[in-house]
């Protein structure tokens, strides 16, 4: 009886199995189907990408004929002449622009960054005043008669005499900075902007830190403006 309904039997097992390959098959169409989608796509992104270069094209001549860039709503609306600042700043400007990690277009005091980069490297040497090595003091003094017109006195204590004392808040371009390393007023910088001093120091020779490092910061006395003989001060010198 077993062997009369084995042929029914087979059959139905043979139909099962057809089930099982009908999803595959599905399957392998579906994923053919998103290949399809995908040269699609493919096709699309270079269609928008000449697009976006026809797009460009006419913004640039709506620039140079408005002399404002025109963005798109939600986007950031920058002018034309600003951007053309920032490429057209001189590398003397960029240089310090990243060394004191601020924008290019505060670098404004060109002749002060010049008589800076004339002396940036060079060495430390105690005593020294000359581009064979130069202490912070004579820096400092070189600087001011160099940029301000001003006639510091020689050691950092005697400026730090000079100086009007103010508060770190306070600081602008050309303040300077004091800080106690051997004993009692002892190096002196040059501060800039964002928290930057340029000075001669005996690790480095002239070169720009952060007053807000940790050796500055325990090592910090006070911040002192130069005043000149009419009383304004010396930092209010036009570029």
């Amino acid at each position: 009886m077993l062997r009369r309904f084995l042929p029914a039997f087979s059959f139905i097992v043979l139909f099962a199995s057809c089930s099982s390959i009908k999803p595959l098959t599905f399957t392998n169409n579906k994923q053919t189907s998103g290949d399809n989608n995908k040269k699609e796509i493919k096709f699309l992104n270079i269609s928008s990408a000449d697009n976006a270069k026809a797009e460009a094209k006419e913004l640039k001549k709506e620039t140079h004929s408005s002399g404002t860039q025109t963005v798109k709503s939600g986007e950031t609306n920058y002018s034309d002449r600003s951007s053309s600042e920032i490429e057209k700043a001189s590398p003397l400007r960029r240089k310090y622009s990243q060394l004191m990690n601020t924008e290019v277009e505060l670098v404004q005091n060109i002749p002060l960054y010049q008589s800076i980069d004339d002396w940036y490297g060079t060495r430390y040497k105690l005593g020294g005043t000359t581009k064979q090595g130069i202490d912070c003091s004579a820096f400092v003094q070189t600087i001011f008669v160099s940029v301000f017109g001003i006639t510091l006195p020689r050691t950092a204590r005697d400026q730090y005499k000079a100086t009007r004392h103010i508060s770190r808040t306070e600081l602008q371009e050309g303040d300077l900075l004091f800080f106690n390393t051997i004993g009692g007023v002892s190096h002196v910088g040059i501060y800039l902007k964002n928290n930057k001093f340029v000075h001669a120091a005996l690790s480095g020779g002239v070169m720009i830190s952060d007053m807000f490092e940790p050796y500055y910061v325990r090592h910090f006395i006070a911040a002192g403006r130069v005043t000149r003989l009419d009383g304004t001060s010396s930092v209010s010198v036009n570029p």
